[in-house]
Order: structure tokens, then C-alpha cells, then sequence
């Protein structure tokens, strides 16, 4: 497990201001980690403990793609054709 700690030197800020940057900083980390493929948009969604539909949102404001770059347009195909099967099936 890694955990991460930021130590400033800033003694007036109030204890609200302080939640609103370290919470921002943690979602900017987290957001980091999944643009790189460090963690699935699963993972930033519990560590982050919002829903998976919020993260994609976050995503968006991060300019992260919701689709693995990495995919070729016929693995892309592939993953949408057995998407279908399976809400055919699942229809039936």
C-alpha cells in the first residue's frame, strides 16, 4: 500500500481550506494513476468513494479518455459486438 503525505509550511489557513486542498489533491492523484493505467476507473471510484458514473464525469474534466487508447478499431468492434450478445441474451 502506498501512501502519500504532503507536509507545508503554511500555519493560517483554516482547518475547511485545508479538507478542500488535500481533497482536491487526492482526487487529482487518483485521477493521475487511472490516466496512466495505474488503477481501473473501479479502484478511483472506491478510493475516491463516489460512483463509477461520477468518475467518468471526473474524467472528462481530467481529459481522460473513457476508451482504451490502446485498442485497435477491431478489438474495439469485438468488445461491442459481445456487449450486444449480451444484452440479447439477456433480453430473451
Amino acid at each position: 500500500m502506498t501512501k502519500v503525505e504532503f507536509t507545508l509550511p503554511i500555519d493560517t489557513i483554516t482547518d475547511s481550506i485545508r479538507q478542500e486542498a488535500e481533497n482536491k489533491a487526492k482526487e487529482a492523484y487518483i485521477m493521475t494513476l487511472l490516466k496512466h493505467g495505474e488503477i481501473s476507473s473501479g479502484k478511483a471510484s472506491e478510493l475516491l468513494g463516489i460512483s463509477r458514473l461520477d468518475v467518468i464525469d471526473l474524467m472528462s474534466k481530467y481529459e481522460i479518455s473513457v476508451f482504451d487508447d490502446s485498442m485497435s478499431l477491431e478489438e474495439f468492434q469485438a468488445e461491442i459486438n459481445q456487449a450486444k450478445m449480451k444484452l440479447q441474451a439477456n433480453n430473451l
